[in-house]
């Protein structure tokens, strides 16, 4: 069978209000925040598993930064509060009917890989829900929904159990995986760094000689 490709929501915040906890000397905190999801966006668009990425966010900078970027469409956040409803924007947005598989996608993963990305989408391909724990194993960095089944999410702190309660499968994603790797605090920088960043995420500390 041909394996479907999938529509991926990626929820980000306005990088002057985004990674309130990640403080790194030299570098301001809304470039790095719009750097690293940029790479993000990039490396989801490069997933040949990956039909359309679509952006739900009001930052009007990052849509600008992000032209260069192929198959991106941006969905303005509106008056959605909080990821699961910016996700649900998205999703109702470009595939309310649930034609294709949908996945949600924390635009927070500077080393992301797209064959690390497309490694998970495979795996959620035959199940009804799933979801991709993060590094430490209490919340998540994708969660996955099939065709036809209706969309919902519970992100925020803790969030692998409740998606887990919700009916998502764990996938059996290795550790080293860059799609674990999600980064709110510099000590998790540090770790994405170790696993590769993105090209602009690297640029940015590498001109702050961080």
């Amino acid at each position: 069978m041909r394996t479907p490709r999938w529509v991926v929501v990626v929820p980000v915040k306005p990088s002057a209000h985004g990674k309130s906890r990640l403080d790194v000397p030299g570098v301001a905190r809304k470039d790095l925040a719009r750097a690293i999801a940029l790479d993000t966006l990039e490396a989801a668009t490069a997933c040949d598993d990956v039909a359309q990425v679509v952006v739900v966010t009001d930052d009007a900078a990052l849509a600008r930064d992000a032209a260069m970027i192929p198959a991106l469409r941006f969905v303005p956040e509106g008056d959605a509060r909080g990821l699961d409803a910016a996700v649900a924007a998205g999703v109702a947005a470009i595939d309310p009917g649930g034609r294709m598989p949908r996945a949600a996608l924390l635009g927070d993963l500077p080393a992301l890989r797209p064959d690390d990305l497309g490694d998970a989408l495979r795996a959620a391909a035959s199940l009804p829900r799933a979801v991709v724990p993060d590094a430490e194993g209490t919340g998540s960095t994708l969660v996955t929904a099939g065709v036809g089944v209706e969309w919902t999410s519970a992100f925020g702190d803790g969030s692998f159990a409740r998606h887990v309660a919700l009916g998502c499968e764990a996938l059996q994603i290795r550790d080293a995986s860059t799609l674990r790797r999600d980064v709110d605090t510099a000590a998790q920088l540090v770790a994405a760094r170790a696993l590769g960043l993105g090209p602009r995420t690297a640029a940015l500390l590498e001109s702050a000689a961080v």
